[in-house]
């Protein structure tokens, strides 16, 4: 008795912690054996539960704005490739066409509705290109009277190349003739300053050799004249390269060739990735927002999808020019053969199917070649002879400094060399494509006509087909003597 009463007020003592504990905690009973572990594993179980549900509610508050999930799912879905297909048709997903049917025009996207507002705006020559800033008012020098007194500021001011160019020329002495000793230092300034704008090398030498032969023995009565002086003469040489020793009339060709009751050609060549295709797609918006109808030829056999581009442009040139607004005339097609083909005879067929169904101009789409792969550049130079076009275009970036200069001379070296008549066909004009990235590095401007001394017919400033500029001298001239 004596040992079940301690043991019995012992559980006494500790009863109302345990029963106040296990209450919280057990909620079904258990046998005395197992009362503690079965407690234990319970209580760590209703704690999980309790956590859980908290990472549900704030999971629900976090999650109660679905939106972003739902606006993820617009825009182009991925395209599902069925396994093992051995036939190339399979994979075919282009619309078929023939030559001389008109494409299926699809509804036009909100760049073509712009492109439809803004149409009637090419009508005539391109415009000129724009340059923002002009070069007098960075290059002044002040008087003899203020330069004292300005000096300085000006000097802080303005650390670029050309403007520490002119400011050496105050070393030199006034009233006595200029020698190339004293321009040295001048003329090294002058062409670091031109290699900076983009212009090739050897060009930027013989650039300062011309510069420096017409101001050699002139003398100088004061230093605000010895700056006009250099100034002009650097002007006038920019001026004499770019200007055009004959002019590129392509609207009055095309209009002669019509009295002459035959298209007038113009093919397109230069090295991979310039922008020839989109170019030429700009160049038939032009022409047919002159009135004129246009037939491309897709001569570029050899790039994998080169025939879908240009059968996208055709079929965006027609949505923008229906028949219905020419009198029922399909005013641009698509004249093509496959890949793999002969490029020189796809656009003899050309010239002649647009002969028979008197189109105005014929456009040729070349394939890009490296000026180095010998076996193209004697394909180009056979479509060239064999079908004598109009105009002979090439299309070159802006982008370049040096790599112009041997693009075309090996150009030109080449429709020289495979030439199978006396007088080859040489380079006839230039496309200058990608002006807009530039911003004032517009030297392959010089470097292009300075080595071929063609002029630039068409310049290149976006991504839509209003995106075409005629060349501008003196935007050109102000960018490159900008500092």
């Amino acid at each position: 008795m004596s040992f079940f009463s301690q043991d019995h007020l012992s559980f006494a003592d500790l009863a109302p912690e345990a029963i106040t504990s296990n209450k919280a905690k057990v909620s079904a009973p258990a046998s005395t054996g197992d009362k503690e572990e079965l407690t234990s594993e319970e209580a760590m179980q209703r704690k999980r539960e309790e956590f859980f549900k908290k990472r549900m509610k704030t999971g629900d508050k976090a999650n109660k704005s679905p939106k972003p999930e739902t606006q993820k799912e617009k825009g182009k879905q991925p395209r599902v490739w069925v396994q093992g297909a051995s036939n190339t048709k399979e994979l075919d997903y282009s619309k078929p066409t023939t030559n001389g049917s008109t494409e299926e025009v699809t509804v036009p996207d909100d760049d073509l509705e712009a492109l439809r507002f803004r149409s009637g705006l090419m009508a005539g020559n391109p415009p000129d290109v724009e340059y923002g800033s002009s070069s007098e008012e960075e290059e002044d020098v002040p008087s003899v009277q203020t330069e004292a007194a300005s000096s300085a500021a000006k000097s802080s001011a303005k650390k670029s190349a050309f403007g520490g160019m002119f400011g050496m020329l105050k070393g030199l002495v006034g009233a006595k003739s200029l020698t190339l000793e004293d321009m040295e230092p001048v003329l090294e300034k002058m062409k670091d300053h031109l290699i900076a704008k983009n212009v090739a090398a050897d060009i930027a030498v013989q650039l300062c050799e011309s510069v420096a032969k017409r101001l050699e023995g002139k003398v100088m009565g004061t230093f605000s004249t010895v700056t006009s002086a250099v100034k002009q003469a650097l002007q006038e040489s920019l001026v004499q390269i770019l200007q055009p020793k004959r002019r590129v009339d392509v609207l009055r060709d095309v209009l002669e060739s019509q009295r002459m009751r035959r298209p007038y050609v113009i093919t397109f060549c230069g090295v991979n990735g310039v922008g020839k295709s989109t170019n030429l797609a700009k160049i038939s918006f032009w022409l047919i927002e002159n009135g004129y109808s246009v037939l491309i030829a897709a001569c570029d056999t050899f790039r994998a999808g080169a025939v879908e581009q240009l059968r996208t442009h055709t079929r965006r040139l027609n949505s923008l020019h229906p028949p219905e607004k020419h009198n029922g005339r399909t005013m641009v097609q698509l004249y093509e053969k496959g890949y793999g083909k002969d490029a020189a005879g796809i656009a003899m067929e050309a010239i002649s199917y647009a002969r028979n169904q008197s189109f105005d101009v014929v456009l040729v789409d070349t394939a890009g070649r490296m000026q180095d792969n010998a076996p193209l550049m004697t394909a180009l130079a056979k479509l060239i002879t064999v079908n004598m076009p109009d105009l002979v275009l090439f299309v070159g970036e802006a982008l370049v400094g040096n790599e112009a200069v041997d693009q075309l001379v090996k150009f030109n070296k080449a429709l020289a060399d495979h030439s199978m008549s006396e007088k080859p066909r040489l380079i006839d004009g230039i496309v200058l494509t990608k002006f807009d990235t530039i911003d004032d590095k517009v030297g392959a401007a010089i470097s292009m006509t300075y080595i071929t001394g063609q002029p630039i017919v068409f310049v290149g400033t976006g991504q839509t087909y209003c995106d075409l500029r005629s060349l501008n001298v003196k935007a050109v001239v102000a960018a490159l003597m900008k500092a």
